[in-house]
């Protein structure tokens, strides 16, 4: 998937950007939740493949009325959609729609399950920074309790040879995630031996209850500054950031900040996955579902 990814990254240096390697193909985006990078790339990579496109989002549909999920994709199935990308606050959502439709589902994030195309993204970025994958090692720093990003970069990461480390307070790295496969640490002193210092939104829309007993004290804490930073790393975060709390604006606005690099990574690997369900990847059963 990341070569096919590189291969298509050539086509965006090119004054005619658009393929037609999806022509007469229809991709449904269906937003349940709040999203820029994400939709807007499936949006444009789509149309970079040529395909016909239509996004919902639960805001000014039927949703608002109680439309439940199951009719939605029922809806939508009637349409008779070649992909229907998916994103959903409740775990499984995207499982659901592929049981419900003979279209293609990609999980564009579930709930604090996975993110998959995510993963996808943040390895191309990793790569095209540090030139490998293989023995890398990444310090995923913050909320990990409420990410779906931290559950799919660490299966991710372990399918490539790299190493992961959770740091974070115990609240929100508690010691039930170690069976995710990787290390874990409650200081923030373990980053100094990352390649790559990934930074975690406070998700502060998931809490229910207070995690942290303040976000200044969270900042103090594990906020990523200047001086936690080494030369040679480089930095990483998923979207949005919430500036002078997680991470400090002079870092994520230096050379070492690789999110501008996630962004257009994100464009051409969901590009990749497009062409992968609709070009290589065979059709085994009626719904053929890209969920990790």
């Amino acid at each position: 998937m990341l070569e096919r990814a590189e291969s298509l990254a050539a086509s965006l240096d090119r004054e005619l950007k658009k393929l037609p390697t999806l022509r007469g193909r229809m991709v449904v985006n269906l937003f349940y939740e709040s999203s820029t990078r994400t939709l807007s790339s499936f949006e444009l990579a789509a149309k970079r493949l040529s395909a016909d496109t239509m996004s919902l989002r639960s805001t000014g549909s039927s949703v608002d009325k109680g439309e439940s999920l199951k009719d939605t994709a029922l809806t939508l199935a009637a349409y008779e959609p070649d992909v229907i990308v998916v994103r959903h606050p409740s775990i499984g959502a995207a499982h659901l729609v592929a049981r419900l439709t003979d279209a293609h589902v990609v999980n564009a994030g579930d709930g604090k399950h996975q993110h998959p195309t995510q993963a996808l993204l943040d390895l191309y970025a990793i790569r095209g920074a540090l030139g490998r994958l293989e023995g890398v090692r990444v310090a995923i720093v913050g909320d990990v309790l409420h990410s779906r990003v931290a559950r799919s970069l660490v299966q991710a990461l372990a399918l490539v040879g790299a190493e992961a480390v959770l740091v974070g307070p115990p609240t929100l790295v508690p010691p039930g995630l170690a069976a995710l496969g990787c290390a874990m640490s409650h200081d923030i002193a373990a980053i100094a031996d990352a390649d790559v210092v990934y930074v975690l939104r406070m998700q502060r829309e998931r809490m229910g209850e207070a995690f942290v007993p303040s976000l200044r004290e969270y900042t103090s804490l594990y906020g990523i500054t200047p001086a936690r930073v080494r030369p040679g790393q480089v930095v990483m975060h998923p979207g949005p950031m919430n500036r002078g709390i997680e991470i400090d604006p002079r870092v994520a606005d230096s050379e070492q900040a690789l999110v501008t690099d996630q962004v257009r990574a994100g464009l051409v690997v969901r590009m990749a996955v497009l062409y992968d369900v609709l070009t290589v990847a065979p059709v085994t059963s009626p719904a053929q579902a890209v969920v990790a």
